[in-house]
């Protein structure tokens, strides 16, 4: 590898795709290595005929005012306002989501809502404090336990595939800490609008959140290279540098400048060559990743409703969530046409991510019509999705094990590892973005910046306003 090419990026995710942009407009070289056939990682758009799907819908909010510059920058006008509709299904009825009280607890029932409450004024005035270390104890004493049930805890167990008093209270600290009873009622009574309010409207790219991604390729692939269905076999490394690092297509790069890795970070570690310490190998047995199988079928029928997501906590129902694609932009379906992206939750190996497209749409087709979605024959046609290590699991004690893999990591002089599995931060779209470019930043300057700033505030990440320009306040 040529010495003046800037960076050997390996992934092209968000974070990696951001860092090729702003290297690119700071004409720097760079060479892209992306295991799949299109770029954008967990935010790609597949396109089946007329028809195009994310992978479960990525709305884009940011309080960081740049990533909607650089976003409509690339865009242009192909950058639309979306309001935001989302339900629960819980207990066979349907609940807004975010749950606003006004609505659910006369939607409960005058038990389960008295329970609620009564719960909720227990925990207040004699419960525990919310610094226990698990997430079932820090949100319990947030809501009360029947609230927490209804569809806090039954959904989280479902995402992870663990029980909540085995996953770390830093999940909740991440996602719900500005997120409370007493906050969701100063909402609903005064419709309040501080900055830490829900999100109530996003931006959206027409053709899906992938194209924001293709036009990069589509700009910064002219002067690099962007080698896709390829991946790292090895990384050689010493004193504290990468040296080189090979591909599974035999091809090799000596001496870069840097290595900017959005791989999962328990990849990387162990393509390295020499390997790791013991101590260091040992943490990083210990850190894993949820995946998740997806369902995508298309329906001929105008529209199923008018949410853009559908969550199902309750443990029978297989999904965890759909998206109606044309509900994020009508450019996503064709015309009296429309579409279901359906997300299963799932360790790679097992079961459900060992079935079939006909295995998954026979579980999925049961229920979309008990809900009235669909009648069987209104599918179309059907594709099955793999989604590997697509959520890092915060179980107790993975914050120590992740500590030392990162102190091992930190030490290579020209390695800047980013996004969400390189990192292993669950981190919304635009902080990987935002990782991106802080990546790209820090080899023009030569100076290593604080990614785990990025996002890093304990605050429910679903906070802000958008303003009448459009912009993050």
């Amino acid at each position: 590898m040529n010495p003046r090419n800037s960076a050997l990026i390996l992934g092209a995710g968000p974070s990696g795709m951001a860092c090729a942009m702003e290297l690119y407009k700071a004409g720097r070289r760079f060479t892209i290595v992306e295991k799949d056939s299109q770029v954008g990682g967990l935010s790609k758009t597949y396109v089946f005929g007329k028809f195009r799907t994310d992978i479960g819908g990525h709305r884009f909010f940011s309080q960081n005012k740049y990533l909607y510059d650089f976003i409509e920058d690339l865009l242009k006008e192909k950058w639309i306002k979306v309001k935001r509709s989302s339900r629960f299904y819980i207990g066979g009825k349907f609940y807004n989501y975010p749950v606003d009280l006004r609505t659910a607890l006369p939607t409960m029932g005058p038990i389960k809502a008295a329970m609620a409450l009564k719960d909720y004024v227990y925990e207040k005035t004699f419960g525990r404090d919310n610094s226990g270390n698990n997430f079932e104890d820090y949100t319990v004493s947030r809501f009360g336990r029947t609230l927490a049930e209804f569809n806090i805890l039954n959904y989280t167990e479902k995402i992870w595939g663990i029980p909540c008093k085995n996953l770390s209270s830093q999940w909740a600290k991440q996602r719900i800490k500005d997120l409370s009873v007493s906050s969701i009622l100063k909402k609903a009574l005064f419709n309040s609008a501080g900055p830490k309010t829900l999100v109530e409207e996003f931006y959206y790219p027409e053709y899906g959140t992938g194209t924001i991604y293709g036009k990069i390729h589509e700009k910064a692939g002219k002067r690099n290279e962007v080698l896709l269905g390829a991946m790292p076999a090895e990384i050689l490394h010493k004193n504290g540098k990468i040296t080189m690092v090979s591909l599974n297509d035999g091809r090799r790069f000596r001496r870069p400048h840097y290595v900017v890795s959005s791989i999962p970070i328990t990849a990387f570690c162990r393509l390295l060559k020499p390997s790791p310490p013991k101590h260091v190998m040992d943490a990083l047995s210990g850190l894993r990743f949820r995946s998740q199988v997806y369902l995508f079928i298309t329906i001929n029928k105008p529209c199923v409703g008018m949410d853009q997501w559908i969550y199902f906590p309750d443990k029978e129902v297989p999904f965890a969530r759909i998206a109606e694609m044309k509900n994020f932009s009508k450019s996503m379906a064709p015309h009296g046409k429309t579409s279901l992206f359906i997300e299963f939750f799932c360790w790679e190996g097992d079961e459900t991510w060992k079935k079939s497209k006909d295995e998954l749409l026979e579980m999925s087709v049961h229920w979309l019509e008990k809900l009235g979605f669909l009648r069987n024959e209104e599918i179309m046609d059907a594709w099955r999705i793999s989604g590997l290590n697509a959520y890092p699991v915060y179980d107790i004690g993975y914050e120590d094990k992740l500590k030392e893999v990162k102190e091992y990591l930190d030490g290579f002089a020209n390695l800047l590892y980013i996004g969400r599995p390189g990192r292993f931060r669950y981190t919304n779209q635009d902080h990987s973005l935002e990782m991106g470019m802080l990546a790209a930043r820090a080899i023009i300057s030569g100076k290593k910046p604080d990614f785990d700033s990025v996002g890093g505030k304990n605050e429910y990440f679903e906070s802000g306003n958008l303003n009448a320009a459009g912009k993050a306040t």
